[in-house]
């Protein structure tokens, strides 16, 4: 679960471990302020999972070098050109 900051007029900052999908609070637990505001974080972290250009675009030299080998020999192997005969000419 994430953890918002919030800002009390009267009490001042504090952080809450809420659900994505609460509404932001709207009065303090700590005084029972009614003027509060959630802030904006100022560091996201952000985390990919699955494909995508993260695990693809930034790979080093010595993988790249090793997945061009593979694809050489799996090419040799089964007589692919490269081609796709699947695809029509546009």
């Amino acid at each position: 679960m994430p953890i918002y900051e919030y800002k009390c007029q009267q009490c001042g900052k504090f952080e809450v471990e809420q659900r994505i999908t609460e509404p932001p609070l709207a009065v303090c637990p700590k005084c029972g302020g009614k003027e509060l505001k959630r802030l904006i974080p100022r560091s996201l972290v952000v985390i990919y999972k699955g494909s995508g250009f993260h695990t693809t675009d930034y790979r080093s030299k010595d993988f790249k070098e090793k997945a061009k080998a593979e694809e050489k020999e799996s090419q040799g192997t089964s007589g692919a050109t490269g081609e796709s005969e699947d695809i029509p000419a546009p």
